[in-house]
């Protein structure tokens, strides 16, 4: 079971008021900050996710083929926290919408530093 995920920036200071500002529409808040500079978000008081710095003090570099995704609640609510990333600067990856015939209401964007986020609803098949 996957318990919290990490990305890295090297834009801390706005990166932080990037995910502030993002993450409280799939229910994350703040938890706590992070030695590196960065900052912890969670739900029901366990970390989900952190934005750092790299533990090797090197620069923050984008996984290619990696990806973090948060489950919301509605397709409305996946269309708003998209909505939300883009106007706080991220970049368009895929605007929301049903995949392939899928259950899976998905859209994708790329934040301040270029990691690859997704928010998706699950619902009954299509």
């Amino acid at each position: 079971m996957l318990t919290y995920a990490t990305v890295g920036s090297n834009r801390l200071t706005e990166a932080k008021a990037f995910y502030d500002a993002l993450l409280p529409g799939a229910g994350l808040t703040r938890m706590f900050e992070h030695p590196s500079g960065g900052r912890t978000y969670g739900k029901d008081g366990r970390v989900v996710f952190a934005v750092i710095a790299p533990y090797d003090k090197g620069p923050a570099t984008v996984g290619n083929g990696t990806m973090i995704a948060f489950h919301l609640e509605t397709p409305d609510a996946v269309t708003a926290f998209y909505r939300k990333a883009l106007e706080l600067g991220a970049k368009d990856e895929g605007a929301p919408g049903y995949r392939g015939g899928s259950p899976f209401f998905m859209s994708y964007f790329r934040d301040l530093d270029g990691n690859k986020l997704c928010a998706y609803h699950q619902g009954q098949s299509v």
